[in-house]
């Protein structure tokens, strides 16, 4: 498999705080890989760098074929097309219901409406929601909403998936059920990424640990 993330000796800051201190690894095409540490030691920071909303500080830092220490922005808007971004947030859009929520990615994409519809009633249904699409985000819960989230991230066939916390808070059943989306979507052969406290004890498929300890990042055999 080929690498698809490339960090060099890559650190990364906030304003005067070094978060990531230089550190080096590389995620291959395909990969599970699980991001690893304590609250605070830098999950978040690691999966907003792979998306371009932290510059790296120091060292190198490659997605593909793209530095995203000197990444202009339609790069970067390029890039991002090839992404699935799950936010611990969620971040769906409030004024729309969830079937347009999913349609997102592709209307960007310049998918017309009718089979941008059809596509997003068929990833709803594979997330148990078709039955709530003319919901709106806050007629949901947090497990419904998450759900919503990763249908939505993975409606476009992206290259990666990244993924900030996405189980955390949610009760077994829609953690459950947002794992095997994960999974599923990794026999496809797009590469996941998931920021995360632990992992989950049952897990059962190939997957890799980057861990994050006193600002370095270390792979966990």
């Amino acid at each position: 498999m080929g690498k698809l993330v490339i960090a060099d000796n890559l650190s990364l800051r906030y304003e005067n705080s070094e978060i990531i201190k230089p550190s080096s690894f590389n995620i291959n095409s395909g990969d599970f890989v699980f991001l690893t540490g304590v609250s605070g030691s830098g999950k978040t920071t690691i999966i907003k760098s792979l998306y371009g909303e932290i510059k790296p500080s120091g060292g190198k830092l490659l997605v593909g074929e793209f530095d995203l220490k000197n990444i202009s922005k339609s790069k970067l808007s390029l890039l991002r097309k090839h992404l699935g971004i799950v936010f611990q947030d969620f971040k769906l859009i409030p004024e729309w219901n969830i079937l347009k929520n999913v349609m997102l990615p592709l209307l960007i994409a310049g998918v017309n409406k009718t089979d941008a519809e059809n596509l997003a009633m068929e990833y709803l249904n594979r997330v148990k929601l078709s039955h709530k699409a003319d919901k709106f985000p806050e007629e949901l819960s947090g497990g419904e909403q998450q759900r919503a989230a990763i249908a939505r991230a993975t409606i476009h066939n992206p290259v990666m998936i990244l993924a900030d916390e996405p189980i955390s808070g949610l009760d077994e059943y829609s953690a459950s059920l947002v794992m095997d989306l994960f999974i599923k979507a990794n026999r496809l052969g797009i590469t996941i990424v998931i920021a995360s406290h632990s992992i989950p004890s049952d897990f059962s498929i190939n997957f890799r640990q980057l861990h994050i300890e006193k600002g370095y990042v270390y792979e966990l055999s």
